[in-house]
């Protein structure tokens, strides 16, 4: 995989669109835990969303130059 694409005649890094992606993925998800009631049983619910993010960005990233 490059590790720089071409977006509209820009060069940006290969990892911009995983964090784009990765970050409606955690939108979705995060819209879901909250409608489930998920965050009144969670210790730190701000935190937990950052793991979550986190999570989700590593895990494409390596899947990306795996």
């Amino acid at each position: 995989m490059p590790r720089e694409i071409e977006l509209f005649g820009f060069f940006v890094p290969t990892l911009l669109p995983i964090f784009l992606f990765a970050f409606g993925l955690q939108w979705l998800i995060d819209n879901r835990l909250g409608r489930l009631g998920v965050y009144g049983r969670v210790w730190h619910p701000a935190l937990f969303r950052f793991s979550l993010f986190v999570c989700l960005f590593g895990a494409l990233g390596l899947a990306l130059y795996r």
